[in-house]
């Protein structure tokens, strides 16, 4: 019976090899660093974040973050972890840019609202609305009082 189970298993083995049976899909999410979204290489060690999947640079060592089946036809060929549609349906950017604290979308729909669900601004950031130029919400602390209006109410100036 044990042979008959190693043949059995070859059998299939050699019908997965060949196309003749489906395999099963990989999935390849994971957690990049700061915990952002990214793309599992085949490795299985190499995460590569959102961003970077498609991006013409191969960053897994097989290059399967830039092939045809997965770049062919942006953004629909991109599993949907990948991905974060912004307000305006026409526009997408990768699922990694959302909550970045930089307006991605042209709309800040990637900063703010019910479908970014971003969490407040953090310590290194300032908290004005609205904001001016490619900010959303949030100011970066360092742009705090350097002779350059962000917030509309120009408290990056006067009181951060």
């Amino acid at each position: 019976s044990a042979a008959a189970l190693l043949v059995l298993a070859a059998a299939a083995g050699l019908a997965v090899a060949l196309g003749l049976l489906p395999r099963v899909p990989v999935n390849r999410f994971c957690a990049a660093s700061n915990n952002r979204t990214g793309f599992l290489c085949d490795d299985r060690v190499t995460c590569v974040p959102a961003s970077q999947v498609c991006d013409r640079v191969s960053n897994c060592r097989n290059g399967e973050d830039e092939q045809e089946k997965l770049c062919g036809d942006l953004p629909r060929s991109l599993p949907g972890y990948l991905i974060f549609r912004c307000g305006n349906p026409a526009y997408w950017v990768h699922a990694d840019r959302r909550c970045d604290g930089m307006n991605d979308c042209g709309d800040c729909s990637d900063e703010m609202g019910s479908l970014a669900a971003c969490p407040p601004c953090g310590s290194e950031w300032w908290s004005c609305s609205p904001v001016l130029y490619e900010y959303c919400s949030c100011v970066p602390r360092r742009l705090c009082r350097d002779g350059v209006q962000h917030c509309l109410s120009w408290s990056d100036e006067y009181i951060c």
